[in-house]
């Protein structure tokens, strides 16, 4: 007897996988097979995040999961257990390996419910990385919001250099981004060389002080900040607010202690401007080779993260 297969095309017919929705109350969100990433999430009808179509490729690392290294690797390339190692360039103007190793590929449904879901990565070993990880991603809505956990254990025999991100796009709600104000919860300022690596600290100031609600008009950031901020919760927080009143806000717990903040004025013209990506992170760019908060894994270890967001 012969059994008629469907052909592959037929069975994935979204460029980002399978999609995985999930509500409560007004909440509504989209989690996607490839990449693990949230493809929308709006509240009574009002985006929190930039969404995109489930047939587009994540056009801009979308709420995408950063790992096993969030932001920028100079020239891709670091020694670890002083065995030197080089990963693909994945940026070529600025020559740096960008936003590590999970954000395309297709990752497994463990769990699935009308208000939650897990993903699972085998994130296997390759040239560049050579160590064995696996990744459990949870989202899950409440009247609270949406809470996001990130779980990674490291399978393999050796050691692992580690760090994660996310790479929220805060909504505007349809307004021009200069139409909205922005605050972040964090006291200092990572400086940048021209390829946006780090070279240092400095107190935030000027335009880069956002402890204080701001106008967006003018204000162009691609930098990362750290000394955050927390409030009696234990919770940093970054703000987009537009001229809805609503304001779209990420939050991160004591798990991880570095923002990202995007305006977005340097990407692809279509979408510059269109939001502000507010990224909890674990560790700055380059940690691979600075070795600043950079988690070293060991094998059978778990790291685990916390986060989430919601619309005030």
């Amino acid at each position: 007897m012969t059994t008629e297969i469907p052909p592959v095309a037929a069975a994935r017919p979204h460029p980002s996988g399978d999609q995985f929705r999930i509500s409560h109350a007004g909440h509504r969100a989209t989690v996607t097979q490839v990449g693990a990433a949230l493809r929308e999430y709006s509240v009574d009808g009002r985006d929190v995040v930039v969404p995109f179509g489930a047939d587009e490729i994540n056009p801009v690392f979308n709420c995408a999961v950063l790992i096993p290294w969030p932001n920028r690797l100079r020239d891709g390339a670091y020694e670890y257990g002083g065995v030197t190692h080089q990963l693909p360039v994945t940026e070529p103007a600025r020559n740096t390996a960008l936003h590590g190793l999970a954000a395309f590929d297709r990752w497994s449904v463990v769990e699935h419910t009308g208000s939650a879901v897990t993903l699972e990565l085998e994130l296997v070993a390759r040239p560049g990385y050579p160590f064995q990880l696996v990744a459990q991603m949870r989202y899950a809505l409440s009247d609270a919001g949406l809470e996001i956990t990130l779980d990674v254990t490291n399978v393999g025999a050796d050691t692992a250099p580690y760090g994660c991100g996310f790479h929220p796009w805060l909504s505007t709600g349809g307004a021009d981004l200069d139409e909205c104000t922005l605050r972040l919860d964090a006291a200092t300022r990572v400086t940048t060389d021209e390829r946006l690596l780090p070279t240092g600290t400095e107190p935030a100031s000027g335009m880069f002080d956002l402890r204080e609600a701001r106008s967006a008009a003018g204000v162009d950031l691609d930098d990362a900040y750290v000394d955050v901020i927390r409030d009696a919760d234990g919770l940093s927080w970054a703000h987009l607010t537009g001229p809805d009143g609503r304001t779209a806000a990420v939050w991160m717990d004591e798990s991880q202690d570095v923002w990202q903040v995007c305006t977005g004025d340097h990407i692809e013209p279509a979408r510059r401007r269109m939001g502000l990506a507010a990224e909890p992170m674990s560790c700055v760019a380059d940690a691979f080779r600075t070795g600043e908060r950079l988690v070293h894994l060991a094998p059978g270890q778990h790291h685990g993260v916390r986060w989430g967001m919601t619309l005030l």
